[in-house]
């Protein structure tokens, strides 16, 4: 079916038996890098820091491509996207020696945001059944549907049973009204099928669209961060995605599309030179804290001539520094507005966890600890086996997340019901196989 609703839902996982092995694959689909994953899931033993983890995951296959036709996490040209998408599952299946028939895939891009519903349902036999929390589930659901928006994730936050709140699992307990707060993701539905429809074309079906804040968070947070209160800051190439964790839950996701691309391009045009050469001087000798030495350490910046042979230039590291350090500042100050408008504003006592490729710039932990305030750590992938070195650092937090995220999805509810269920085919010809579930108008 071609007709696509305006009202939309990203396909739901199927849930992974917590004493069955699994090999599953999964995409992170960035604007600076296109990482395929491969990996067997086994289950795992009780670990006191990842209690929600129910199997343990071990890298068979990896693929990792540089991104092309992705704009501040979007796609903006889909036959490159296609190209560096195969690129990379070429590569990882090569290395697994399996062939990929179906990806988990993260999405930054397309103003993803939350919402939160509550929902009530009068009790029929006094006390609480399976039927019940289905049912209150839905009614939740039933609100979360807006036009031109696709649900990513529905997470049930808590429960309250006759007005009393933190009812963790409410099956079996006796009462007359019961009552669950849910908090939707959602994404603009054009930006989540544009990444569905750029991995179907490279014949793989989608299992699931994670949102990168929830996937980071999944990768990095311990459980007993998640459950006191945490904010992850994942500062990514084309974007920087936030997520706030409590009470064991994400409870916030936001994004805004300045990421590491964007320090590189400030550098590109300050120092006159090309965008590869600024992209090394970043890495090499980028900070965003001024220090002593500044002024005496010289850097060599190849300048562009009219004939286009490279020119070294040297200049005091200082400049760099004068550079990166505002537009740092800027990514912080607006991620802090952002928990601010979103009634996130500093608690005594919070906690940071920055990762994403971007946050291993010297310095960056001490500007976001005076932006943000609190305690400030940077974040890297738990509990994985079989990650090369180069794949244990911030920029595979969200890659790794997708493995954990089979693992919890099924806390989330969002089975609207059956007479509004939608199919799409994203080809003009019916060529593709289904992608999602889109919902009718008439809800």
């Amino acid at each position: 079916m071609n007709h696509v609703t305006s009202q939309g839902l990203t396909p739901r996982m199927r849930p992974l038996s917590s004493r069955k092995s699994a090999t599953l694959s999964i995409l992170d689909i960035g604007t600076s890098k296109v990482v395929c994953l491969i990996a067997e899931l086994s289950p795992a033993e009780t670990n006191e820091r990842l209690r929600g983890r129910t199997h343990v995951a071990r890298i068979i296959g990896i693929g990792h491509q540089r991104s092309l036709g992705l704009k501040g996490g979007a796609i903006v040209d889909l036959e490159s996207a296609e190209r560096a998408i195969r690129a990379a599952v070429d590569a990882a299946e090569r290395m697994a020696k399996v062939e990929v028939q179906s990806v988990i895939v993260n999405l930054t891009g397309g103003r993803i945001g939350s919402q939160h519903y509550a929902a009530s349902v009068d009790l029929r036999s006094g006390s609480v059944g399976d039927a019940d929390v289905k049912r209150v589930l839905a009614t939740a659901a039933t609100h979360a549907l807006r036009p031109g928006k696709a649900v990513l994730h529905a997470l049930p936050t808590g429960y309250a049973l006759d007005g009393v709140p933190g009812v963790l699992d409410p099956r079996g307990l006796i009462g007359g009204k019961l009552s669950v707060d849910m908090h939707v993701v959602a994404s603009e539905a054009a930006a989540a099928r544009n990444v569905m429809l750029a991995v179907e074309r490279c014949h793989l079906e989608v299992e699931a669209v994670v949102a990168t804040p929830y996937a980071s968070g999944l990768s990095v947070l311990v459980d007993d961060e998640s459950e006191m209160g945490v904010v992850l800051v994942d500062l990514g190439g084309g974007s920087t995605s936030l997520g706030v964790f409590s009470g064991g839950h994400l409870v916030h996701a936001d994004a805004i599309a300045v990421g590491g691309n964007h320090i590189t391009m400030d550098v590109a045009r300050g120092l006159s030179t090309r965008v590869s050469a600024a992209e090394r001087l970043k890495t090499l000798h980028g900070s965003c804290i001024a220090s002593a030495s500044d002024e005496r350490d010289m850097i060599s910046v190849p300048q562009v001539d009219d004939d286009e042979r490279d020119m070294p230039n040297h200049l005091a590291k200082s400049h760099l520094v004068r550079i990166i350090k505002p537009r740092v500042e800027e990514i912080l100050e607006l991620v802090r507005d952002r928990l601010n408008n979103a009634g996130f504003s500093a608690q005594a006592g919070r906690r940071v966890v920055l990762t994403g490729g971007a946050c291993q710039l010297t310095g960056l932990p001490e500007v976001a600890r005076r932006i943000l305030g609190g305690q400030v750590r940077t974040g890297r992938p738990l509990g994985i086996k079989g990650l090369p070195e180069a794949g244990k650092g911030p920029a595979f937090a969200a890659a790794v997340g997708l493995l954990v995220y089979p693992q919890v999805a099924h806390v989330e509810h969002f089975e609207p019901r059956a007479a509004g269920a939608r199919y799409f085919a994203t080809g003009t010809d019916g060529y593709f196989s289904r992608v999602g579930r889109w919902l009718k108008d008439s809800f």
